[in-house]
């Protein structure tokens, strides 16, 4: 199986070697497009209104600053399921 492939309906934080590494029922979840991230899931569940439109800054290994930085993910105008990649951090 290819990268692409393994990232394709995956939850931003599932291990590795989970076997069902995608959704949840009853979870709410944003596709997270473009940077670092791209085609991840991330779970929202119970996220207040304030912290949807906030946005989200994410621990990844691979982003533009390597371990300990993080990429940050807006919601797209128009299409708040969809959050889209600002900018990466230390």
């Amino acid at each position: 199986m290819d990268d692409d492939a393994l990232l394709r309906g995956r939850v931003y934080g599932a291990d590795h070697d989970d076997p069902d590494p995608g959704p949840r029922p009853g979870h709410v979840y944003r596709e997270l497009v473009g940077g670092p991230l791209d085609s991840l899931l991330l779970d929202v569940t119970g996220w207040s209104t304030d912290q949807l439109a906030d946005g989200a800054a994410l621990s990844t290994e691979i982003g533009r600053y390597g371990a300990g930085g993080r990429a940050h993910y807006e919601p797209r105008p128009g299409a708040p399921s969809r959050w889209d990649w600002a900018s990466d951090t230390p």
